[in-house]
């Protein structure tokens, strides 16, 4: 018998000031079996980095079709393809011809040896940006999750905050390569 996914219902107030983005959503997640919870926590913040209308989370491990997250426009073109971890140059490149613009988030302390083994077959696809969230930053949002959460993100000056009502952790990103749009 299969295991199912665990569904995680969380109120996510963002408050981005560097985009004026002020929205609460009302977010079902869920967290297939193979999935960790540090990664659940991972596509939650980086859903809320580029939180707008229209952008919703994709079926993830389960489906190799969909991104982790992305934003189609009312002609159903891909606009934004997120993807959370190390995924295949091959998947990156094909999302790449897909979509408008392409985000790759990789947050494990064995990140840099997957990127400098793979950034050089990337240079070509310039609607891509990968960005590193620091292993620190990713194991403290782990801290966060619940099955039931009330989660505060806010953005200013570049500098990222993820809490709830007793923990705050601080989110550190640095970009590795920017797209060349």
């Amino acid at each position: 018998m299969a295991l199912k996914s665990t569904i995680y219902k969380t109120n996510l107030q963002i408050a981005d000031m560097d985009r004026h983005y002020y929205v609460d959503h009302q977010l079902n997640l869920a967290c297939h079996p193979s999935e960790t919870q540090e990664r659940l926590m991972v596509r939650l913040m980086v859903f809320a980095l580029h939180a707008q209308e229209y952008l919703e989370f994709g079926r993830g491990i389960s489906d190799t079709e969909e991104p982790d997250i992305w934003k189609k426009d009312l002609t159903g073109s891909i606009e934004k393809w997120i993807e959370v971890g190390q995924p295949e140059e091959r998947r990156i490149l094909k999302a790449c011809g897909k979509a408008e613009q392409v985000l790759v988030y990789m947050y494990s302390s064995s990140a840099p040896v997957w990127w400098k083994q793979i950034s050089s077959k990337l240079e070509r696809a310039k609607n891509l940006t990968v960005c590193q969230i620091s292993p620190e930053s990713a194991k403290g949002l782990e801290k966060l999750c619940q099955r039931n959460m009330q989660l505060q993100v806010t953005i200013q000056d570049g500098e990222i905050w993820m809490r709830d009502e007793s923990h705050a952790v601080e989110v550190k990103i640095s970009t590795l390569m920017p797209a060349v749009i």
